[in-house]
């Protein structure tokens, strides 16, 4: 019986540990999908109840692929409720709270490039972002589960409920518009 109860424990606290691993990259996902941070957080929040619900038994090398596909289906979920909601009441848009700052984020760093080259960094960022968000759904989801989260091509595929080749094409369109978009920066 203290076996069993230690195996639980240690389970439990592997998908913690999960978890805490993907919160951050999975906000970001969702915060490029609906472009509204609180928004985003109840997404992230949604997902990981949904994948702890109905995939914490499985074996923890499948967790990543099932937990971005829970993620992209509560996305999809959050666009079509946006999607009514907008064509039967009224759209309005909330103003995101910039006052929150990450304290991680802001710390400084030790090997600080100095103002310009953070300016120039910033502007790329903020570049690479707006043409993030200006990707179809598909070929931003391809590119932030292949290249920000560092999926084969066979997870990428199970996460997106697609194909492998479909995973190749979305990807190598992304990187294309990502390529033009970019083009001043690089």
């Amino acid at each position: 019986m203290v076996e069993r109860v230690d195996a639980v424990a240690a389970d439990e606290r592997t998908l913690d540990q999960f978890l805490k691993n993907v919160e951050r990259r999975a906000l970001r996902m969702a915060e490029l999908a609906t472009a509204n941070r609180e928004e985003a957080l109840d997404v992230v929040q949604d997902a990981m109840c949904g994948f702890v619900r109905h995939y914490a038994n499985k074996p923890p090398a499948e967790w990543t692929p099932l937990f971005y596909r829970v993620l992209d289906n509560r996305l999809n979920d959050w666009h079509r409720r946006r999607q009514v909601r907008s064509r039967w009441l009224f759209s309005w848009s909330r103003s995101t709270d910039d006052d929150e700052a990450d304290a991680i984020a802001e710390a400084p760093d030790a090997n600080d490039p100095g103002p310009l080259l953070r300016l120039a960094g910033r502007e790329a960022a903020a570049a690479l972002e707006a043409a993030l968000a200006r990707l179809p759904a598909r070929q931003r989801q391809a590119f932030l589960l292949r290249v920000w989260e560092g999926l084969d091509v066979a997870a990428t595929a199970k996460a997106m409920g697609c194909s492998e080749g479909s995973v190749k094409t979305h990807l190598s369109r992304a990187l294309a518009a990502l390529r033009r978009a970019l083009e001043e920066y690089a």
